[in-house]
């Protein structure tokens, strides 16, 4: 059995207001945790093609290409771990947080103008390359919007794969993906 659940969020703050919208984003918190989840270089492989892939796209659409953000990638690896680990699949964080709050954590709006982030998620079972995931994403209104935003500059990427992961994910084995977007302006 293959499944596919994907969900897009965009968040956009700037100096006094934050507003998100993870829309389809389904949310199971269990308190088992999983064993550790370790990066693999073919998860490493599996993100720089979907950053490839995203800029092609991007490109396609006359938009700038996103410059990868090692910010950002880790706020995007700290939310997979945590998904992948507690077995629930949501924007929002294992405590209930807003997902624009945990990444601003890690890539931080403070000294900023404008700061705005996004965030697309998927998991498949067993496992997605990178063209499944864009084709996914991009058959998805709210995904294909963030992919297509005008005004994104940068992106991290973070791709696990998990065996009998637990929870939401049914004892699959599974490959979670988390893109998050961002742009800061002076």
């Amino acid at each position: 059995m293959v499944r596919r659940i994907v969900a897009p969020a965009l968040a956009a703050v700037t100096l006094v207001s934050a507003a998100a919208a993870p829309a389809g984003a389904r949310s199971e918190h269990h308190l088992r945790a999983t064993r550790p989840v370790r990066a693999t270089s073919a998860m490493r492989v599996l993100e720089a093609q979907v950053l490839v892939n995203v800029n092609r796209i991007r490109a396609q659409h006359r938009l700038v290409g996103l410059r990868f953000s090692p910010k950002l990638t880790a706020a995007a690896t700290q939310h997979s771990r945590e998904m992948a680990r507690l077995g629930y699949f949501s924007h929002d964080s294992a405590n209930g947080g807003a997902f624009w709050r945990r990444v601003e954590r890690y890539y931080p709006s403070r000294g900023f103008r404008r700061w705005s982030v996004g965030e697309n998620l998927l998991w498949s079972s067993p496992d997605v390359d990178a063209a499944g995931a864009l084709r996914m994403w991009m058959q998805s209104p709210e995904h294909r919007a963030n992919l297509l935003n005008r005004g994104w500059r940068e992106v991290g990427l973070s791709a696990i794969h998990v065996a009998s992961a637990h929870g939401a994910y049914h004892d699959l084995d599974v490959t979670i993906v988390t893109a998050d977007f961002g742009a800061r302006n002076k």
